[in-house]
């Protein structure tokens, strides 16, 4: 199974195609895609979401993980994430990819054991989980590596329960 995580954001969206074979885990491609703060807003969704299609259409992924928004003080950056996300959502549906949302919380437990694990403990560990050759940049396209293995995880886990 093919897991497409996706780390949500205006200037930079993280992805990571990760793939489940049996106990392994195998990176398949991971970047970001970037914007430019000059751009105007919606010429920065459209880029997202163009970039995210042919990417889709590229490597055929099972289903798509993204995080959960979640609230916190800063509302100015809240929304701008919330508008990617909705690119995100968009581009899922068009594609038809079942859709998995975990929260910060939930990408962390499941990815280093530790629910209020620090970033740099989250890139360590997708850097042994992947067996990669250097920690993913930037640290969106580890966030996004992140919410692909805890993607796969959580349909294998539904898969084994026979919940699909």
């Amino acid at each position: 199974m093919l897991a497409l995580g996706i780390d949500p954001g205006t200037a930079i969206c993280g992805y990571g195609f990760v793939e489940s074979k049996g106990s392994r885990l195998i990176p398949h491609a991971y970047g970001s895609i970037f914007t430019t703060p000059n751009m105007k807003m919606e010429d920065r969704l459209l880029k997202i979401h163009t970039e995210l299609d042919a990417l889709i259409k590229k490597y055929k992924p099972d289903v798509m993980g993204v995080e959960k928004l979640f609230f916190n003080r800063n509302v100015t950056t809240a929304i701008p994430v919330g508008q990617a996300r909705g690119v995100v959502l968009l581009a899922a549906a068009q594609n038809n990819l079942r859709l998995v949302e975990r929260t910060p919380m939930q990408i962390k437990q499941d990815v280093t054991g530790y629910g209020k694990a620090t970033k740099q403990q989250v890139i360590y560990m997708v850097t042994k989980l992947l067996h990669l050759p250097e920690p993913p940049k930037p640290d969106d396209t580890a966030d996004a590596l992140a919410i692909a293995i805890c993607t796969t995880y959580c349909m294998n886990d539904a898969v084994w329960r026979n919940q699909l």
